[in-house]
């Protein structure tokens, strides 16, 4: 049950925290599933909160999934300290007690699911690697095997694993929009060519050492999309980083060239949306326990899979 005082009605749904509120802080944004505040006397940070929330289809449900902010939280914290070696990140603090004063009487709701980070001029472009065929690149690849200005070989299967990773920018659409792919060249227009650079090449470097790590868990990394942000004229890593929110993770020893596999993200909550005579606009319809519960238990699986 919720709790009838004011101090925690953030907290519906047996406590999965579907949406922050701080109201001494300045809230910035609120995505599909982090709230982004600023601090008032701190204008150089950002405090950034993975709520429960999740959308499929561009939608947000109206159901949360328990402890999905903390897994999600929990890996990004995981692999900034793996990949700080490739690239600085924005994290700052993961601990409440170490975030500026105001935030120590949000205690409850920015404990395990909140990182304290340096503010950036984010970059407008998603940065997406490839390893594998799929999804909207396999779609695609059906109809001509030139895509997104990579000449793919012939004969490709879905979900085989390309050559080389593939670097394939998009750009960053407002809420609401679809981001649109984009070839390096226009990457390279839109802010110059140095730059396009170096962030095809920290992503491909973050995406090989990060598959690699991944694949001796039993975990293969199909795609996964960064974000980079600039400070001081510095590229760094910001957002949230090869989460199942932002990558598809495939289980290694279930892997089968051919046909779409298995996922441990929203692959229960697609199926299931996939099933309804839904048309895949708000207002998203209920869903069941089992399906939530299963989502759950698969972003803890991929969390404990990856960091124990």
């Amino acid at each position: 049950q919720a709790c009838p005082c004011n101090h925690h009605r953030v907290y519906t749904m047996s406590n999965a925290a579907i949406r922050t509120d701080l109201p001494e802080l300045n809230l910035l944004h609120r995505g599909k599933v982090r709230d982004m505040y600023e601090i008032p006397g701190h204008e150089d940070k950002l405090l950034m909160i993975a709520t429960d929330r999740i959308s499929a289809y561009d939608v947000v449900m109206d159901d949360p999934i328990a402890d999905k902010g903390k897994v999600l939280t929990q890996i990004s914290l995981f692999w900034f300290d793996l990949l700080a070696d490739i690239v600085p990140n924005h994290l700052i603090s993961a601990d409440v007690d170490q975030y500026p004063e105001v935030c120590h009487q949000y205690q409850d709701q920015l404990e395990g699911r909140s990182m304290l980070v340096r503010r950036t001029q984010v970059v407008p472009i998603e940065c997406i690697v490839r390893g594998y065929i799929s999804g909207s690149f396999w779609s695609a690849y059906k109809k001509d095997t030139t895509v997104c200005g990579f000449a793919l070989p012939e004969g490709m299967r879905e979900s085989d694993k390309f050559p080389q990773p593939l670097f394939t920018p998009s750009t960053k659409a407002e809420q609401g929009l679809h981001d649109e792919n984009i070839s390096v060249a226009q990457m390279e227009d839109i802010i110059g060519k140095d730059i396009a650079d170096k962030m095809a090449d920290i992503s491909v470097r973050l995406y090989k050492k990060a598959s690699e790590y991944a694949r001796s868990k039993g975990i293969i990394i199909a795609d996964t999309k960064f974000e980079l942000g600039m400070v001081d004229g510095e590229l760094i890593l910001i957002d949230e980083v090869l989460t199942p929110d932002s990558s598809r993770f495939w289980p290694m020893d279930e892997y089968k060239p051919g046909q779409g596999q298995p996922s441990f993200d929203k692959q229960f909550l697609r199926d299931y949306l996939s099933s309804l005579d839904w048309g895949k606009q708000p207002p998203p319809p209920p869903l069941p326990a089992e399906i939530t519960e299963k989502t759950a238990a698969r972003y803890k699986e991929a969390q404990e899979r990856l960091t124990l």
